[in-house]
């Protein structure tokens, strides 16, 4: 009689699957906050929205993947990183317009589920989360082979935050002469490594565990630096300074992202000379013969977030965020043009 033919033969095991969700249960618990209404595995995650002291509260939400930054995590084994990077993308790009972020969604696919692999990998997602004081409401894992590679996966999230009407900060009040302000990145964070993949494994043939003296460390290790959650030292500035407009500097550089804050008769201009841009941007230039503006336009060169504050307040905000020992520099100015980004 020929063997019948079950799920588990075609790739997907639901039993592991489980056990895996089993062994997160305690890292998600971690992230509750009071608003979260329902435990681990049910359909639907339930957060209850307290909105005690706002008029007009405001959801924002967002979402992203990590994107082929996971090639490096597949390399070197190492797949806790990857967590915080989709977590901190996620809650900057709603930091932009104000919101703190109260729960986060994840979605983890792959060809052959790795008990161990998403167990590392939720557990950084968790640990981001309690750090952004968001709660991990729920999440899929998914195994799908033939969709994806047997070792590999994808990791996307989506996030929920809430601001106060009246809070939003929208770039409409930028005007010429407001100054540019830019916090310090980690490193490539989590855009452009497809080209750098492309620079140093294809073309240089480097080893993912090889010693690089400008970098002071292995390869892997530089390329796998989390990106940086920024609210805690935006959140510290918004009440006592007029912040204006805000960037994450992330796909598209400067040229695609300091423009999505300025209004249409405004241009943001930036200075090169402003801060030292970090060694592993200049390898990665260097390696790949890679144009100045296409560096701009691809990696953040050092600066992942930029605020947009008037003239007269400039010089007190920077004393403020070298209070909060953040590594702040004063970038550019908006002048009168058309909404862009010039780079000189």
């Amino acid at each position: 009689m020929a063997k019948k033919s079950t799920y588990k033969d075609a790739g997907v095991d639901i039993d592991a699957a489980n056990q895996a969700v089993l062994r997160m249960k305690e890292h998600i618990r971690s992230t509750f906050t009071p608003g979260v209404l329902t435990d681990v595995g049910t359909f639907g995650g339930m957060y209850e929205l307290a909105c005690e002291g706002l008029q007009r509260p405001v959801l924002v939400a967002s979402i992203d993947s990590v994107g082929t930054k996971l090639k490096v995590a597949f390399m070197t084994n190492k797949h806790d990183t990857v967590g915080h990077d989709i977590v901190n993308h996620c809650v900057n790009d709603i930091l932009v317009q104000g919101a703190k972020p109260l729960f986060f969604l994840d979605y983890f696919g792959t060809g052959q589920l790795s008990a161990p692999v998403v167990v590392e990998v939720v557990k950084g997602i968790s640990e981001a989360c309690r750090n952004a004081g968001c709660a991990l409401l729920g999440g899929e894992t998914a195994e799908m082979p033939g969709i994806y590679l047997p070792e590999e996966y994808d990791l996307a999230g989506c996030i929920v935050g809430l601001v106060e009407r009246n809070k939003i900060v929208d770039g409409s009040r930028i005007v010429p002469g407001d100054i540019l302000i830019g916090l310090a990145s980690s490193g490539l964070h989590t855009n452009g490594f497809s080209l750098v993949r492309q620079i140093f494994f294809s073309k240089a043939k480097w080893r993912v565990d090889q010693y690089i003296p400008e970098l002071k460390t292995t390869l892997g290790e530089a390329l796998l630096v989390p990106h940086r959650n920024y609210g805690n030292t935006v959140h510290a500035l918004l009440g006592g300074f007029d912040i204006r407009g805000m960037a994450h500097i992330t796909g598209g550089g400067f040229y695609d992202n300091i423009p999505r804050a300025l209004p249409e008769d405004c241009q943001a201009v930036v200075h090169r000379q402003g801060w030292e841009v970090p060694a592993i941007f200049r390898l990665i230039q260097d390696m790949g013969d890679i144009s100045e503006p296409e560096m701009y336009h691809t990696f953040n060169m050092g600066i992942g977030y930029v605020l947009i504050v008037p003239k007269e307040q400039a010089t007190a905000v920077i004393a403020k965020l070298k209070e909060l020992r953040e590594s702040a520099y004063i970038i550019g100015e908006v002048r009168k043009g058309s909404r862009e980004t010039q780079i000189v």
